[in-house]
């Protein structure tokens, strides 16, 4: 009996309609004809009792056989699910170190270009998305004007430093005058002195000696003016007459004058303050007057890219400043970036808004909050190029595994202690 038992599906299947083809022989269906039937109805209780014992032998043997097939999954199963328990809470307990978010996209410095000085374009160097480098000539004003002032300011440099020279000059020449001047009052003061001495002694008459006085008191207030005199040139030359042209107050006021009409005609044309991409080019148009501080076109930078997120605060309590990163951007599955968390915003996004949040009113609702962060991505050679935008899968991991939960960690420490 047991070596007929079937050893497989296919065997079983087999039995099972060998089975229903011996309950079809063993009762067939009723003809129309009946005098033809009658004969068959009475040979019908007979052969039924012939049939019947053997199969239902069968069918209790194939029914048996099915229970212990359809019995062994499970017994299985019922095995395996403790070991799969016993697995998933190892996977919870030590799991959880990464803090992911998806509130993140890629950043980077951006440049909106424009002049301090006001001007017409007169051309433009670049187009709709070229790379630039530091220098390079995005566009420039019409700089006539720019070098009429600056001709004009190189002259009245140089009349200040003439003047400034002449004023040297006239300094010296008031030394050279008082120095005579005081030689006539040595020269006068003899004079006087001799002709007082022959009027007391009545060798000279009054007359001489009264013209005596006067050349004497003349020529010492010639001094006196003339000091004053120096003075002054001295006061206009800051009190070092000597000094070089370019020392002088006046010299640098005009050398100023001319180094901002420089500047201006220098900043006629304008240049790229980073590396980047320039963008926004169709908005600036050859004729069009471009009014001081108005923004003619941006440069986004390629060289300086960053990721910033705003993961939810319950996110952030094991992350720190140094941890490392990784990056996966939507526009290119299957491609990662690395990275380092750079910094943490001291306050969330919405502290910044033009109309905070009133924590104090009667109608206050909590809200989780987002706190900014900053990732730093380690540009690596190969990987497609990171554009402004472009939304971010950020993973950070910050080594502290998720643990027992708080109830349990607190019932085994009372259980141990």
């Amino acid at each position: 009996m047991a070596s007929s038992e079937p050893t497989n599906e296919a065997e079983l299947g087999d039995n099972i309609r060998r089975l229903n083809r011996r309950l079809g022989e063993a009762h067939p269906a009723p003809q129309a004809d009946a005098p033809a039937a009658e004969p068959i109805a009475r040979e019908a209780p007979k052969a039924r009792g012939r049939v019947r014992p053997r199969v239902a032998r069968r069918a209790s043997q194939i029914a048996s056989l099915a229970r212990q097939r359809a019995s062994s999954p499970r017994q299985f199963l019922f095995a395996l699910l403790p070991i799969v328990l016993i697995i998933a809470g190892y996977l919870y307990v030590t799991g959880g170190s990464v803090m992911s978010t998806d509130n993140a996209y890629v950043q980077a410095d951006m440049v909106n270009v424009s002049t301090d000085v006001s001007g017409i374009v007169s051309e433009i160097d670049v187009k709709e998305n070229q790379k630039v480098s530091v220098g390079d000539v995005l566009f420039k004003l019409d700089d006539k004007a720019f070098r009429l002032a600056l001709d004009k300011a190189n002259a009245q440099l140089g009349a200040a430093k003439n003047d400034l020279l002449a004023a040297q000059a006239n300094y010296r020449n008031m030394q050279a005058q008082i120095e005579q001047a005081q030689a006539d009052i040595t020269y006068y003061q003899t004079t006087f002195n001799r002709q007082q001495t022959l009027a007391a002694n009545s060798f000279a008459s009054q007359a001489a000696f009264d013209d005596a006085r006067h050349n004497l008191q003349v020529a010492q207030q010639k001094l006196a003016s003339l000091n004053q005199q120096l003075a002054g040139l001295s006061a206009s030359l800051n009190g070092t007459p000597d000094a070089p042209v370019e020392s002088y107050p006046r010299y640098k006021e005009q050398l100023a004058a001319r180094d901002e009409a420089q500047r201006q005609l220098d900043h006629a044309t304008v240049r790229a303050p980073i590396n980047g991409i320039v963008t926004k080019v169709p908005s600036l148009q050859p004729g069009q007057y471009l009014a001081a501080s108005t923004s003619a076109l941006a440069v986004v930078a390629t060289d300086h890219v960053w990721v910033q997120a705003n993961p939810k605060e319950t996110e952030l309590t094991y992350v720190r400043p140094g941890q490392k990163a990784t990056v996966e951007v939507d526009s290119y599955p299957g491609v990662d970036w690395t990275g380092t968390v750079e910094s943490i915003s001291p306050a969330s996004s919405s502290s910044f808004s033009l109309l905070p949040a009133e924590n104090s009113s009667g109608n206050w609702v909590k809200v989780v909050q987002r706190i900014p962060l900053r990732v730093r991505i380690e540009n690596q050679p190969g990987k497609p190029e990171l554009r402004v935008g472009m939304s971010v899968q950020l993973y950070v991991d910050t080594g502290h595994p998720r643990g027992l939960p708080e109830p349990i960690a607190r019932w085994l420490h009372l259980s141990s202690s």
